[in-house]
């Protein structure tokens, strides 16, 4: 199986199964002399954890990282970083029932088409628990680039939007409600509508807008390595993301170029921020934002019709502990792969310096 690396200079590789021993990964070209802050590191990794939540998994896991390599008195030595999050709380049980089925829009049935062998535990390495080992590394990048913001919240859960721009929003506020979206009102909805989704044995879906702020200037390369286009490739390797827009996205084909033309300000900022902060590819100082769109998640704890290896029309329900929405935990994972594609930027711009 390929596909397991992300980035260039700042490179993660990453391995693990739902329900193997251990995730974990692989760190190259982290600069040395970068005092790790192990605690900061953790904290992301508890955002994204299953069980903090009435509202999401209920698996329990302490998601506690482990640094293997890499580092010497608390600081990178520019070797490779080696960490690994053991897994503690694996039902493997809870999936027999899909051995020699396919569930409806998982990653089953393809998986055994491609490889001809699956891992049938809880998705094996098509779960989203693969995501831990981005937080990891993300968390990493966001101490490489200091002065950079990161900064990702829910905004829309199923039809219950979130209609205030980002820039009037506290985002010290996204923490203190599980669904982890700024607005206390509209968190108090979304919560109270994921509650009954989850009571009927289903699920939903949701967006989740992310911001970078303090971007410099230059981040990014014209044609096929876009600033905007890499981050768009980031999204939407994360499970369950169906689509991905920054700047005005798809809002600004309502637009007449007139209106849609960010104009100058003397210093190089724009009185606007259409553009997402980015133009021709290349950040321009500006605040970088996007919205991430979530599919539903597909385990639904309901009776549903699939096909076995066979081919043969089979009834089967859904078991086990899953998400009836998945957007409050993948926050930190969006704001870990924002990371990861700016500290690649970040990387092969000191050595195009003039």
């Amino acid at each position: 199986m390929a596909g397991n690396s992300f980035g260039e200079l700042f490179k993660l590789t990453t391995f693990g199964e739902s329900h193997g021993r251990a995730l974990g990964g692989i760190i190259d070209g982290c600069p040395a002399g970068l005092e790790l802050d192990l605690e900061k590191i953790q904290l992301d990794l508890n955002r994204r954890k299953p069980g903090q939540s009435a509202i999401v998994t209920q698996r329990k896991e302490p998601d506690s990282v482990e640094i293997y390599s890499g580092t010497f008195e608390g600081k990178t030595t520019g070797t490779p970083i080696g960490f690994a999050i053991h897994n503690t709380n694996q039902k493997s049980k809870d999936y027999s029932h899909i051995k020699d089925s396919y569930r409806p829009s998982h990653a089953d049935y393809v998986y055994d088409q491609k490889y001809g062998f699956r891992d049938y535990r809880g998705g094996g390495r098509s779960s989203a628990r693969e995501t831990a080992s981005r937080v990891v590394a993300g968390a990493i990048a966001k101490q490489l680039l200091s002065d950079v913001k990161f900064n990702a919240f829910v905004s829309q859960v199923g039809e219950i939007e979130l209609e205030v721009p980002y820039n009037k929003l506290d985002f010290t506020k996204i923490e203190s409600n599980p669904v982890r979206c700024p607005d206390p009102k509209t968190a108090a909805d979304m919560e109270e509508y994921i509650r009954q989704i989850k009571k009927q044995g289903d699920t939903i879906g949701g967006v989740i807008t992310g911001v970078i702020q303090n971007v410099p200037v230059g981040l990014g390369e014209p044609v096929f390595d876009k600033l905007h286009a890499r981050l768009g490739a980031a999204m939407l390797s994360i499970n369950a993301v169906k689509g991905f827009e920054y700047g005005s996205g798809f809002s600004g084909v309502l637009m007449k170029g007139s209106e849609h033309n960010d104009a100058f300000n003397s210093d190089g900022t724009t009185t606007t921020n259409r553009s997402g902060g980015v133009q021709g590819g290349i950040s321009n100082g500006m605040d970088i934002y996007f919205k991430v769109a979530f599919k539903p998640v597909a385990t639904v704890l309901q009776s549903y019709e699939t096909i076995n290896k066979e081919g043969e029309k089979i009834t089967t329900q859904g078991k086990g502990r899953h998400d009836p929405c998945v957007v409050p935990r993948a926050v930190p994972i969006v704001e870990a792969m924002s990371a990861l594609v700016l500290a690649d930027f970040w990387l092969l711009s000191r050595g195009n310096k003039k």
